[in-house]
This record gives structure tokens, C-alpha cells and sequence, in this order.
């Protein structure tokens, strides 16, 4: 009898141990590092409708989990496979196979940063939002020429490209292209708080109005300490029914924005951008402004300058005129700059 216990305590022990060493096995295989790779981390693109099963090839492409078998088996316990969320997903290096399914689960996406800056068409700002977000480009090229869209932001085909203020932003990699001109919409209103609204009435513009003569400000100069004073030129030019003559309007008419030299011909394109012809402002931005040319614009200090001129130098600052005669003699003196240089174009 006094055996038999024995063996039976024996038994028992041996079992708890087991037990033990099960669960101890379990713990450390859940809570433990499931990943393989060696890099800090890795990003994981989970699309929208992706299953279960995507999921894991992805996840295994990446070097995020070892054993699928694994993945699944806690992810069906932690309901994660009828909770698939799509998004941009941060995995780091020596994360536990719990915090994993954990993070997919709560769908704890990374954001993207998005910057952009020096773009003139809004096909050029959707290729490059297709490229870094998860709806291609034509995606963003079809909302941005939306006709209902277009309405409910206030814009139109020539001046949605107003809409976006360049910046650096982040998104969900999973935003959706009205998602994304909704959120420009609001960034636009809080960049035009009241003050520059006042401002912009104060020279007799609109919002839309102050960024097509900023656009043309910055296509003008490359100098910042320049800009205020084109732009008052402008809006001299504008006070008094002159028009702006601006060369970097017949660029964007004839789809040459890289041009260094406008020739007289280039003055007879048949365009309401063709500002040589018709007086006012454009139909709409020749660029997406930057908002230092738009604080130029509604800035521009007060002076009774009517021509400007880039240096000689092709320092890119600007000799200033108030009589045609004087912004002649600037005016010769650049084009004999750009003979000299063989700069024909």
C-alpha cells in the first residue's frame, strides 16, 4: 500500500513537472520572439480584403513568424481571423507572437509621411500619392477631378490644385481618396484663419485668387527675399487694369515648365493663361504655392514698381523698375547674359 502511493506520488509529480514544462513551453512560444530577421523591424502592407491566410504570407515573407501553424493557432483563439484589418503595420525585431496578433488585431497601423512641394498638375501630386499610399494613382486622379467632389471643397478643374497646401503630413496607408480631400479641406481652412482671409481682402482677392498669383510669384524667383516685392508688382499691375505679362503663365500654356528663355512668339499661344493677352489673373495656379510665396503675396510691401527683371548675374534676384524705359535697359542687358551663355531656350 505504502508503495502504491509512492509510485501514484511519483506519477503526480512527474505529470505537474510536465504540465509545467508545457505550459512554461507555451508561455515562452506565445511570449517569446517569433521573428527571424536581423533588421531593427519591418513593415507589414496588410490591403483591404485581405484573409487569414494573406496575412500569414505576408507576415512569412517578411520574416515576422516562424511557424504559420503558430500564427493561426493563436490568432483563432484571440478571434484575430475574422478581425482582419487592413494597414501599415510597424513589426519589430524580436516581438512575441502575442504582441504580434495583438497589434494586427487592434489594428495598430504606422502612419505614413507624406511631404509634397514643388508640383504644378494634380496628376503629378496623385502619382505620388499612389506610390505611398494603398489606392493607386489613378484612384487619386479620378477624386481630385470629381466634378461633385470639386463643388464640395468650393474649387474647380483649374484651381484644385489650391486645395493642397505643401507640407508634410501623415496618413493611414489605407486612407481613401475622398478620405484625403476631406482632410486637405480642413488643413486648408486652418491655414486660412481670418487673419489671412482679412488680408486677402485687403488687396481685393479671394483665398483661391492669392494662391494663383503666389504660384506665379514662386515660378518667378528662386530668391525668397524677391518674392514680396513680384508680388506687389502684380498686384500694382492688377490696381490699375495692366496686364501681368507673366512668363511663367505662357510656360505653363505651352507645357514647357523647364524653359529658360520665353521668345516673342511664345506670346501669341492662343490661352487664358496667356497673360501677354488677357488682363487679370489666370483661370488658376500655374503651381501648387508653397505657403511662404502665399505669406509673400498677402505681405508684398507697399512700392510704385511696375517692371522687374532677373539680373544679368542669373543670380536669380530681380532689378526692379517703375518706367518701361528703365526695365528696357534691365531687360537687354539679361537677354545679352543669355546670348552669351548660348542659352536659347
Amino acid at each position: 500500500m505504502a508503495q502504491r502511493k509512492r509510485t501514484w506520488s511519483v506519477a503526480t509529480v512527474l505529470v505537474l513537472a510536465l504540465v509545467a514544462m508545457l505550459g512554461w513551453w507555451l508561455w515562452r512560444w506565445v511570449s517569446g520572439p517569433a521573428t527571424t530577421f536581423s533588421e531593427p523591424s519591418k513593415v507589414l502592407y496588410i490591403r483591404t480584403g485581405a484573409g487569414l491566410d494573406e496575412v500569414i504570407d505576408s507576415l512569412e515573407a517578411i520574416g515576422a513568424i516562424e511557424h504559420a501553424a503558430g500564427f493561426r493557432w493563436l490568432s483563432e483563439r484571440k478571434n484575430y481571423t475574422t478581425r482582419v484589418r487592413p494597414g501599415r503595420y510597424r513589426i519589430e525585431k524580436g516581438m512575441s507572437l502575442n504582441a504580434l496578433v495583438n497589434r494586427l488585431r487592434a489594428g495598430e497601423q504606422e502612419p505614413v509621411r507624406v511631404t509634397f512641394a514643388n508640383i504644378a498638375y494634380v496628376h503629378e501630386l496623385a502619382g505620388k500619392l499612389g506610390r505611398v499610399l494603398e489606392p493607386d494613382s489613378l484612384a487619386f486622379l479620378q477624386a481630385f477631378m470629381d466634378p461633385d467632389l470639386q463643388r464640395e471643397v468650393g474649387l474647380n478643374e483649374e484651381t484644385i490644385i489650391s486645395l493642397f497646401i505643401p507640407d508634410t503630413y501623415e496618413f493611414w496607408w489605407t486612407t481613401k481618396p475622398e478620405q484625403f480631400i476631406k482632410r486637405m479641406k480642413r488643413e486648408r481652412e486652418a491655414f486660412w484663419d481670418q487673419e489671412r482671409v482679412q488680408k486677402a481682402k485687403e488687396h481685393g482677392l479671394s483665398p483661391t485668387e492669392v494662391a494663383t498669383l503666389a504660384s506665379i510669384v514662386q515660378s518667378e524667383t528662386v530668391q525668397m527675399g524677391d518674392a514680396p516685392r513680384i508680388a506687389r508688382v502684380y498686384l500694382n499691375r492688377l490696381r490699375i487694369g495692366m496686364p501681368l505679362q507673366a512668363d511663367p503663365t505662357l510656360k505653363f500654356a505651352l507645357g514647357l515648365r523647364d524653359i529658360q528663355r520665353v521668345l516673342n512668339a511664345d506670346k501669341e499661344v492662343d490661352s487664358d493663361y496667356n497673360t501677354y493677352k488677357h488682363t487679370g489673373l489666370p483661370p488658376g495656379p500655374i503651381t501648387m504655392p508653397e505657403p511662404r510665396f502665399i505669406d509673400a503675396v498677402l505681405d508684398a510691401p507697399r512700392h510704385d514698381f511696375l517692371y522687374f527683371c532677373a539680373r544679368a548675374d542669373l543670380s536669380g534676384f530681380s532689378d526692379f523698375s517703375k518706367t518701361y524705359e528703365q526695365h528696357l535697359v534691365y531687360a537687354k542687358r539679361y537677354q545679352k547674359a543669355l546670348n552669351e551663355r548660348g542659352i536659347r531656350r
